[in-house]
Protein backbone atom coordinates (compact mmCIF):
# COMPACT_ATOMS: atom_id res chain seq x y z
CA UNK A 1 0.00 0.00 0.00
CA UNK A 2 1.52 3.32 -1.41
CA UNK A 3 0.14 6.38 1.08
CA UNK A 4 1.00 9.94 0.57
CA UNK A 5 -0.25 13.13 1.85
CA UNK A 6 -1.58 15.92 -0.01
CA UNK A 7 -2.96 19.10 0.80
CA UNK A 8 -5.53 21.75 -0.05
CA UNK A 9 -6.58 25.08 0.84
CA UNK A 10 -10.35 26.43 1.72
CA UNK A 11 -12.10 29.11 3.18
CA UNK A 12 -12.49 28.69 7.14
CA UNK A 13 -14.82 30.37 9.28
CA UNK A 14 -14.22 30.50 13.28
CA UNK A 15 -15.44 32.54 16.21
CA UNK A 16 -14.09 35.29 18.72
CA UNK A 17 -15.44 36.70 21.54
CA UNK A 18 -15.33 40.10 22.85
CA UNK A 19 -16.83 42.17 25.95
CA UNK A 20 -17.17 45.97 26.91
CA UNK A 21 -17.33 48.46 23.80
CA UNK A 22 -15.23 50.54 21.97
CA UNK A 23 -16.01 54.10 23.00
CA UNK A 24 -14.13 57.62 23.04
CA UNK A 25 -13.39 56.52 27.02
CA UNK A 26 -11.68 53.16 26.01
CA UNK A 27 -7.84 53.68 27.08
CA UNK A 28 -6.91 49.85 26.63
CA UNK A 29 -7.80 47.46 23.90
CA UNK A 30 -6.60 43.87 24.73
CA UNK A 31 -6.16 40.98 22.35
CA UNK A 32 -5.75 38.17 24.60
CA UNK A 33 -5.14 34.24 23.49
CA UNK A 34 -5.78 32.07 25.89
CA UNK A 35 -4.01 28.46 26.76
CA UNK A 36 -5.17 24.80 25.97
CA UNK A 37 -8.40 23.72 27.06
CA UNK A 38 -10.20 26.95 27.20
CA UNK A 39 -13.05 28.60 25.02
CA UNK A 40 -12.49 32.31 24.62
CA UNK A 41 -16.19 32.97 26.20
CA UNK A 42 -14.89 31.76 29.28
CA UNK A 43 -11.41 32.73 29.30
CA UNK A 44 -12.67 36.35 28.86
CA UNK A 45 -14.50 36.45 32.13
CA UNK A 46 -10.52 36.44 33.75
CA UNK A 47 -10.46 40.10 32.58
CA UNK A 48 -13.57 41.27 34.70
CA UNK A 49 -11.38 43.45 37.67
CA UNK A 50 -10.77 45.86 34.83
CA UNK A 51 -12.83 49.08 34.47
CA UNK A 52 -15.57 47.94 31.35
CA UNK A 53 -15.24 52.17 30.24
CA UNK A 54 -11.76 51.99 29.93
CA UNK A 55 -11.01 48.68 28.61
CA UNK A 56 -12.41 47.14 25.50
CA UNK A 57 -11.13 42.88 25.58
CA UNK A 58 -11.39 40.63 22.48
CA UNK A 59 -10.19 36.97 22.79
CA UNK A 60 -9.81 34.80 19.75
CA UNK A 61 -10.55 31.24 19.85
CA UNK A 62 -8.23 28.77 19.14
CA UNK A 63 -9.70 26.64 16.32
CA UNK A 64 -8.98 23.03 17.22
CA UNK A 65 -11.90 21.87 19.51
CA UNK A 66 -12.03 18.61 21.87
CA UNK A 67 -14.37 16.95 24.16
CA UNK A 68 -12.09 16.83 27.51
CA UNK A 69 -12.13 13.94 30.17
CA UNK A 70 -14.31 10.86 29.24
CA UNK A 71 -17.69 12.45 29.92
CA UNK A 72 -17.86 14.10 26.42
CA UNK A 73 -19.48 16.72 28.14
CA UNK A 74 -16.89 19.91 28.48
CA UNK A 75 -15.27 21.12 25.01
CA UNK A 76 -11.44 22.75 25.41
CA UNK A 77 -9.40 23.96 22.56
CA UNK A 78 -5.82 24.32 21.58
CA UNK A 79 -4.14 26.32 19.43
CA UNK A 80 -1.22 24.16 17.94
CA UNK A 81 0.17 20.84 18.34
CA UNK A 82 4.01 19.14 16.76
CA UNK A 83 1.63 17.70 14.40
CA UNK A 84 1.64 19.87 10.69
CA UNK A 85 2.86 22.88 12.80
CA UNK A 86 4.13 25.32 10.15
CA UNK A 87 1.21 25.02 7.66
CA UNK A 88 -1.29 25.64 10.88
CA UNK A 89 0.47 27.96 12.63
CA UNK A 90 0.03 30.43 9.26
CA UNK A 91 -3.85 29.44 9.77
CA UNK A 92 -3.94 31.15 12.88
CA UNK A 93 -2.09 33.75 11.91
CA UNK A 94 -4.56 34.39 8.80
CA UNK A 95 -7.20 34.29 11.49
CA UNK A 96 -5.54 36.70 13.46
CA UNK A 97 -5.04 38.78 10.98
CA UNK A 98 -8.78 38.62 9.99
CA UNK A 99 -10.08 39.06 13.31
CA UNK A 100 -7.37 42.34 13.82
CA UNK A 101 -8.78 43.61 10.64
CA UNK A 102 -12.49 43.39 11.77
CA UNK A 103 -11.48 45.14 14.95
CA UNK A 104 -9.29 48.13 12.99
CA UNK A 105 -6.34 47.29 15.78
CA UNK A 106 -4.11 48.63 13.44
CA UNK A 107 -6.14 52.13 13.91
CA UNK A 108 -5.26 52.59 17.52
CA UNK A 109 -1.43 51.22 17.91
CA UNK A 110 -1.31 53.25 21.48
CA UNK A 111 -4.18 51.91 22.84
CA UNK A 112 -3.23 48.16 21.98
CA UNK A 113 -2.14 45.33 24.78
CA UNK A 114 -1.15 41.83 23.57
CA UNK A 115 -1.80 39.11 26.38
CA UNK A 116 -0.62 35.41 25.91
CA UNK A 117 -1.11 33.04 28.79
CA UNK A 118 0.11 29.12 28.60
CA UNK A 119 0.02 28.32 25.09
CA UNK A 120 -1.55 31.49 23.83
CA UNK A 121 1.61 32.99 24.36
CA UNK A 122 2.94 31.32 21.47
CA UNK A 123 0.20 32.61 19.09
CA UNK A 124 0.70 36.12 20.79
CA UNK A 125 4.08 36.45 19.79
CA UNK A 126 4.15 34.67 16.37
CA UNK A 127 1.02 37.10 15.71
CA UNK A 128 2.96 40.39 16.83
CA UNK A 129 6.29 39.00 14.98
CA UNK A 130 4.56 38.33 11.99
CA UNK A 131 2.57 41.49 11.81
CA UNK A 132 4.48 43.97 12.82
CA UNK A 133 1.70 45.79 14.89
CA UNK A 134 2.70 48.34 17.19
CA UNK A 135 1.16 47.70 20.70
CA UNK A 136 0.91 49.60 23.87
CA UNK A 137 2.30 46.66 25.73
CA UNK A 138 2.97 43.13 25.27
CA UNK A 139 2.05 40.67 28.77
CA UNK A 140 3.63 36.97 28.45
CA UNK A 141 1.82 35.11 31.20
CA UNK A 142 2.93 31.62 31.75
CA UNK A 143 4.12 30.32 28.61
CA UNK A 144 6.77 29.02 26.20
CA UNK A 145 8.71 31.85 23.73
CA UNK A 146 8.98 30.04 20.05
CA UNK A 147 12.50 29.42 19.82
CA UNK A 148 12.45 30.75 16.28
CA UNK A 149 11.62 34.03 17.26
CA UNK A 150 14.67 36.49 17.12
CA UNK A 151 15.55 39.74 18.55
CA UNK A 152 15.17 41.77 14.92
CA UNK A 153 11.16 40.63 14.90
CA UNK A 154 10.36 42.73 17.38
CA UNK A 155 12.99 46.22 16.32
CA UNK A 156 9.99 47.55 14.60
CA UNK A 157 8.71 48.17 19.09
CA UNK A 158 9.17 51.37 20.52
CA UNK A 159 12.01 51.14 23.44
CA UNK A 160 9.18 52.91 25.44
CA UNK A 161 6.95 49.56 25.16
CA UNK A 162 6.89 47.40 28.27
CA UNK A 163 7.16 43.70 27.85
CA UNK A 164 5.79 41.55 30.91
CA UNK A 165 6.76 38.53 31.74
CA UNK A 166 4.40 37.08 34.51
CA UNK A 167 4.68 33.38 35.80
CA UNK A 168 3.66 31.44 38.88
CA UNK A 169 6.74 30.62 41.60
CA UNK A 170 4.97 27.67 42.28
CA UNK A 171 3.79 26.29 38.57
CA UNK A 172 3.77 22.93 37.99
CA UNK A 173 4.90 23.36 34.45
CA UNK A 174 8.32 25.13 35.37
CA UNK A 175 11.53 23.88 36.93
CA UNK A 176 14.44 26.19 37.71
CA UNK A 177 15.69 25.66 34.28
CA UNK A 178 12.84 26.43 32.58
CA UNK A 179 12.60 29.97 34.06
CA UNK A 180 16.02 30.42 33.76
CA UNK A 181 15.81 29.49 29.96
CA UNK A 182 12.48 31.58 29.46
CA UNK A 183 14.40 34.75 31.09
CA UNK A 184 17.04 34.69 28.83
CA UNK A 185 15.08 33.91 25.82
CA UNK A 186 12.73 37.03 26.75
CA UNK A 187 15.98 38.88 27.71
CA UNK A 188 17.46 38.60 23.98
CA UNK A 189 13.97 39.50 22.34
CA UNK A 190 12.99 42.85 24.27
CA UNK A 191 15.88 44.10 26.13
CA UNK A 192 15.52 46.78 28.37
CA UNK A 193 11.53 46.44 27.46
CA UNK A 194 11.43 43.85 29.79
CA UNK A 195 9.76 43.59 33.08
CA UNK A 196 10.00 40.51 34.93
CA UNK A 197 7.02 40.15 37.46
CA UNK A 198 7.24 36.62 39.55
CA UNK A 199 4.09 36.21 41.71
CA UNK A 200 3.11 33.61 44.49
CA UNK A 201 1.36 31.02 42.57
CA UNK A 202 0.46 28.04 40.33
CA UNK A 203 -0.07 28.17 36.83
CA UNK A 204 -3.33 30.21 36.87
CA UNK A 205 -4.11 33.58 35.40
CA UNK A 206 -3.21 36.53 37.30
CA UNK A 207 -6.16 39.04 37.34
CA UNK A 208 -3.96 41.17 40.12
CA UNK A 209 -1.36 41.57 37.43
CA UNK A 210 -3.86 42.07 34.68
CA UNK A 211 -5.62 44.88 36.85
CA UNK A 212 -2.61 46.90 37.35
CA UNK A 213 -1.19 46.49 34.11
CA UNK A 214 -4.22 48.15 32.65
CA UNK A 215 -3.09 51.14 34.63
CA UNK A 216 0.57 50.85 33.98
CA UNK A 217 1.00 50.67 37.72
CA UNK A 218 3.85 48.55 37.80
CA UNK A 219 7.05 49.57 39.82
Amino acid sequence: MNLSEKEVSYQSTNNYSTANSLTNTTENIWITFHGMGYLSRYFINYFDVLDTKKNYIIAPQAPSKYYQGKGFKYVGASWLTKENTLPETQNILNYTAAVATNEKLADNPNKLIVFGFSQGVSIALRWVAASQITCKAIVIHSGGIPKELTADRFSFLPETTPVYLIYGTEDEYLTEERIRTEKELAQNLFGSRLKILPFEGKHIVNKDLIHKISQFNIE
